[in-house]
């Protein structure tokens, strides 16, 4: 069978797989929408987190970055692991504790404020249609290459996928759908990573394979020939980088407290029955997680060195287009690979464009967000493989497309309607509400999908310096101060997403040629400058706090009980 046709088939496996699921687990109460009713056991709870967190971002776009970038590329793996140990050690099992449904909700209470609930609302839904619009999009590049539609097509596909299972089952249906797509998408991730490990190197395991030399190249190391290719295209040296310290540093700052704030990573953990299962489920997590991101430097290396030499030819003299592999012209058609034949000797030529030679000016532009996709076809690989890491990307943009789009139904649903403009609604209308919000947000974010502000994983890096400038203070001083009041942590969420969403908004939409380091604060990218929003969340909170009323006694009890370890094997029900 052809590319095509077990794209079809293994895709339209999944899907099926994914309706029977969600149909299966269908929610009936509001607890079973938002929280999968509290029973979920902490090893699928871990497995779901990880698919939940491991995003198209993850999964299609982090080796894009890495292959293309290289050393820079791995802020993107230091933010993102050490982000979840934090979420792990410091929130996620007091926020299980407190024993409410949503991120709203915890600040709603903890804040003893009707304006601070509201604030938080804006934010989780602010920073979710953010993110989703890198997760459609992710969706629309997989099947726009490999069931051949175009990219509107293949996000309005995606859109009724997730429709089925995120609108029916709710949380209950995402948790075991997720576990399903868990199991895809590392396997789809792994199996060309171990094919092309052992063709390039010998080696089994990608991480051992990735700090190996090459078969066939009388002792010439991975990265070495990366370094030798880079340098003599005229990029930046694979190894070395070209970020500044600073910058390198806040962006991975950023991604970490970014993920510790993450609403919808964040209700995952009121999913399990008690305190201590948030820890196991973490740890498990954790573990799904690793078996990924230790993969991805090896991915991004291979399939950097095949590209190069598929296009430039093993001789570097450039590769004839008419004789061009398949892979070029299958997503050519998609628009992701362009060719210009500059100097028209009719071969195609990659470089940085910086070559003094006119001769050899860039011809070829390659989107990044395909190397993960491509990279099977690159190297020869099977028909089915290339096959399964469609489904595999399909799989990891849509477990979190469903895990966000949870968080804008809840939060419209249970934190606007339920806790603030109409507490006397049934449970029956709540769960409605729920699921009509959750339609309206798909709709939304298939546009997003169709007109996204960038490539997947920037567009989700700009998600957690969101959560990072908002959320995360707002939680760490709601845990672990008992003195922090209402007054404080609203002026401080304000002023931190003002500031990050303006700076953001300014560099990436009013002035993208200003979008450099001369320009920037501090010479701190788009991408990292959540750190500095999160500085500033904090200052103006601990400010307004020296110059308003003290939090009340029941509030502080409140926060001790809440971090107190005596009763912390069982949650508290609220």
């Amino acid at each position: 069978m052809d590319v095509q046709t077990l794209t079809f088939l293994i895709v339209g496996l999944s899907f099926a797989l994914y309706i029977g699921i969600a149909i299966w687990a269908r929610a009936g109460s509001t607890k079973e929408f938002y929280v999968a009713g509290g029973g979920v056991p902490p090893l699928a709870n871990g497995m779901a987190t990880a698919a939940d967190w491991m995003s198209a971002a993850s999964f299609i776009s982090m080796a894009g970055i890495i292959s293309f970038a290289g050393y820079d590329g791995s802020v993107y793996l230091m933010g993102w692991t050490g982000g979840y140990v934090l979420l792990a050690m410091c929130l996620a099992p007091y926020l299980r504790k407190f024993g409410k449904f949503t991120v709203p909700d915890f600040i709603g209470d903890r804040y003893y404020s009707r304006t601070a609930r509201l604030v938080a609302i804006f934010c989780a839904i602010f920073i979710c249609f953010t993110y989703i619009a890198g997760q459609m999009r992710g969706v629309g590049v997989v099947f726009s290459r490999f069931l051949e539609v175009e990219i509107e097509t293949g996000v309005y596909i995606g859109m009724v996928i997730v429709f089925f299972y995120a609108v029916l089952g709710g949380m209950k249906g995402i948790t075991y759908t997720q576990v399903a797509q868990y199991c895809v998408l590392v396997f789809a991730y792994l199996v060309p990573a171990i094919f092309i490990s052992m063709m390039m190197t010998g080696h089994f395991f990608p991480q051992t394979g990735f700090g190996a030399t090459l078969i066939g190249s009388d002792g010439v190391y991975v990265l070495d020939k990366l370094d030798g290719l880079s340098a003599e295209l005229g990029f930046a040296q694979y190894t070395e980088g070209s970020k500044s310290m600073i910058d390198v540093f806040a962006i991975t700052g950023a991604l970490m407290v970014g993920t510790a704030g993450l609403p919808h990573v964040i209700v995952r953990f009121f999913t399990v029955p008690r305190v201590k299962d948030t820890r196991i489920s973490a740890a498990w997590t954790l573990v799904f997680i690793a078996i990924v991101y230790t993969t991805a430097p090896a991915v991004a290396s291979f399939a950097r060195v095949n590209m190069i030499d598929t296009i430039n030819g093993k001789d570097g003299s450039g590769t004839e287009y008419a004789e061009a592999p398949g892979w070029i012209k299958n997503w050519e058609r998609t628009g992701l690979i362009t060719f210009d034949d500059k100097n028209g000797d009719g071969k195609m030529f990659y470089t940085a464009g910086k070559i003094t030679d006119p001769n050899s000016a860039n011809e070829v532009n390659v989107d990044r967000d395909i190397m993960v996709l491509a990279n099977p076809e690159i190297a020869n690989l099977p028909a089915w493989v290339i096959a399964l890491v469609a489904a595999g990307g399909i799989a990891a943009a849509l477990s979190t497309t469903a895990g966000l789009l949870l968080v804008i139904s809840t939060s419209v649903s249970h934190d606007l309607l339920k806790r603030t403009l109409k507490p006397d609604i049934t449970d029956k209308q709540e769960l409605l509400a729920a699921r009509l919000a959750a339609m309206v947000a798909i709709v939304i974010s298939a546009y997003f999908g169709i007109n996204p502000p960038g490539f997947v994983a920037s567009v989700v890096a700009f998600a957690f310096g969101l959560a990072a400038a908002s959320f995360f203070p707002a939680i760490i001083m709601g845990i672990f101060s008992k003195t922090m009041n209402r007054e404080g942590a609203i002026a401080g969420m304000v002023t931190g997403i003002g500031f990050t969403a303006a700076y953001i908004i300014f560099f990436k939409f009013v002035s993208p040629e200003l979008n450099n380091p001369e320009h920037w604060f501090l010479g701190i990218s788009p991408e990292g400058i959540g750190l500095v929003g999160m500085i500033i969340n904090f200052a103006i909170a601990a400010v307004v706090l020296k110059f308003t009323q003290a939090t009340p006694i029941e509030i502080q009890e409140m926060v001790e009980g809440i971090r107190n370890p005596k009763g912390s094997a069982e949650a508290h029900d609220h």
